[in-house]
């Protein structure tokens, strides 16, 4: 441990760089609804790759610990980043993209409420999701399962014949915003989710008409 220490003393640069990493790595994980224990062991590979490269490549040379260079080091980073996005599409987790039976519906006020919530919801609230490309490329398929994961475990409608235990807050989560979550639409990724004022006025008015999907019409 106190070789390691000083090996980062002795390399300054590079704990700066990794720390830095760690940060916006995170940050991204957050963004993406990545699960932060995903994100941390991509990035403590990461950074034990980059490290054993550069070493390897050092010793090569100089079998002493010197302060790595930034050519060298970022040089070393980019190959270790190439290597672990490539490990990391041999790991299983996210590569089941099955949409179920549906099994029943809400008794939806309108068409318009329907296509509306298939538009802002069913891609992580139903068996009908629309599996994007992305979807089978890690890490963003374990974000994009462990979405739809979580949104099935909290409402399905397409499973209305058992209970769904938080369905009469879906009017409260479109009014707030909370649904659909701001990572869903993020960098031009399902615009067809955006909804404009008109759209959202319809829907709202649509789920408070619509049995089940909100709290003063749960029954």
């Amino acid at each position: 441990m106190e070789r390691l220490f000083g090996l980062l003393r002795a390399n300054r640069t590079a704990a700066i760089a990794g720390a830095v990493v760690a940060v916006i790595g995170l940050a991204a994980a957050a963004v993406i609804g990545l699960p932060p224990a995903f994100m941390a062991l991509l990035l403590l590979m990461f950074g034990l790759v980059t490290w054993g490269i550069y070493r390897w490549r050092s010793r090569r040379l100089d079998p002493r610990p010197q302060p790595a260079p930034t050519r060298t080091l970022a040089s070393s980073a980019l190959v270790a980043l190439v290597a672990v996005f490539l490990a990391a599409q041999a790991v299983p987790f996210g590569r089941d993209h099955s949409n179920p039976p549906i099994s029943g519906e809400p008794d939806w006020a309108n068409v318009a409420t329907r296509q509306l919530m298939v538009r802002a919801c069913f891609d992580c609230h139903s068996n009908e999701v629309v599996w994007p490309w992305y979807s089978n490329v890690a890490p963003f398929s374990w974000a994009v399962w462990k979405h739809v994961e979580d949104g099935r475990n909290k409402v399905n409608y397409s499973e209305w014949d058992r209970p769904q235990r938080e369905a009469d807050e879906s009017l409260e989560e479109v009014k707030k915003g909370s649904m659909p979550p701001g990572y869903y639409t993020f960098g031009g990724l399902h615009n067809e989710g955006k909804l404009s004022t008109e759209e959202l006025a319809t829907l709202l008015d649509g789920l408070a008409n619509t049995p089940g999907l909100s709290e003063r019409r749960a029954s």
